[in-house]
């Protein structure tokens, strides 16, 4: 069975756009500390939010499961 790593992917596109937690968080009303657990692993973002997060950071959905 293949692991999904969303943190690890979220973290990686996050920085190639030179984007911060906070600017990511704010797109979604979010606070920042929210955006830092779903890169620690401590929880993910709601399966809703995938595309317009991939939309955000450069990537697409499938990225996350790639």
């Amino acid at each position: 069975m293949r692991k999904i790593v969303i943190s690890e992917k979220l973290k990686a596109y996050r920085y190639q756009n030179s984007i911060t937690q906070k600017e990511l968080a704010d797109l979604f009303g979010i606070t920042s500390q929210s955006v830092s657990k779903w890169e620690r692993e401590e929880c993910c973002p709601d399966i809703a939010l995938l595309p317009v997060l991939a939309d955000a950071i450069g990537c697409t959905v499938d990225d996350f499961f790639a």
